[in-house]
């Protein structure tokens, strides 16, 4: 899928979840606990696509998590992809074929899901404030560059810095320790899983089962639907459709969770 729906498919799975954990489980969190999850996991949604590099010199091409820092996230992303790729050529087997580029590997597995979440909630307990912040900031700028794409490209990669900049310290201000930092990785693992199932359901797919053998001499399968099924990137489904349904699953989250805050500040039971 491209960025945009990514990313909504990220922000409708958190509020979602968001609504469910306090329909059925009793876990209630505050509106900027909630926004901030939100725009963790969006832009996870994106993360996994960092191994599609541009031209870092002139500022061109990449996936959007690429383009969201101009040449920085470029050269960031030409260093993943590197790196994905020697992955997976030294993780290959007998009938793996030979990649000359490392987009879709060891970023669209779920170990890297896994490692990203983790990795999160290492650093926000190990390094605190300067952590939290540097995640937000990153992560934010990420979110702003997926859901609002025609604003970003307009406004440049500039203002969505010095944007997510300020919105970073504007959060880490409001949340509440004990509550909100231990879902920033849980956000952002989960954002990256949506970005595996979305993939899943285009014709490349994606090597979901690494690093866990699929066949004899085969360990980077890419596992997706049949290509009869498959949606194509860029389609009228994917655009139309997926979006549409990803914003309406957004707009009842959030009506649905707005209406039960209402109903209890005026201690109104359901």
């Amino acid at each position: 899928m491209m960025g945009p729906q990514h990313a909504l498919s990220g922000a409708a799975a958190w509020l979602a979840g968001c609504w469910a954990l306090e329909q059925f489980a009793g876990y209630e969190q505050s509106a900027i606990a909630i926004t901030v999850g939100t725009a963790m996991c969006a832009g996870g949604a994106l993360l996994p696509d960092i191994d599609l590099s541009g031209r870092v010199t002139k500022n061109r091409g990449g996936a959007t998590v690429a383009r969201t820092f101009g040449v920085f996230s470029l050269f960031v992303a030409e260093v993943v992809e590197k790196f994905s790729l020697g992955v997976y050529t030294a993780t290959r087997l007998s009938k793996d074929p030979k990649r000359d580029n490392g987009h879709r590997t060891f970023t669209h597995t779920l170990p890297f899901a896994g490692l990203i979440g983790w990795g999160t909630g290492a650093l926000c307990t190990a390094f605190g404030k300067w952590a939290v912040i540097g995640i937000l900031f990153f992560m934010i700028g990420l979110a702003l560059r997926g859901l609002f794409d025609k604003w970003a490209e307009r406004a440049g990669w500039v203002v969505v810095t010095v944007v997510s900049a300020g919105a970073a310290f504007f959060a880490f201000q409001q949340l509440d320790g004990d509550r909100g930092y231990p879902m920033l990785g849980v956000a952002i693992g989960l954002g990256c899983v949506m970005h595996l199932f979305g993939d899943m359901i285009t014709k490349s797919g994606v090597p979901i089962l690494w690093p866990i053998p699929t066949a004899r001499g085969r360990l980077w399968r890419m596992i997706g639907i049949n290509n009869n099924w498959a949606i194509k990137v860029g389609g009228k489904f994917e655009t139309i459709w997926l979006r549409g349904a990803f914003t309406v699953i957004s707009i009842a989250s959030v009506a649905a969770l707005m209406g039960r805050a209402i109903l209890h500040r005026f201690n109104i039971e359901i």
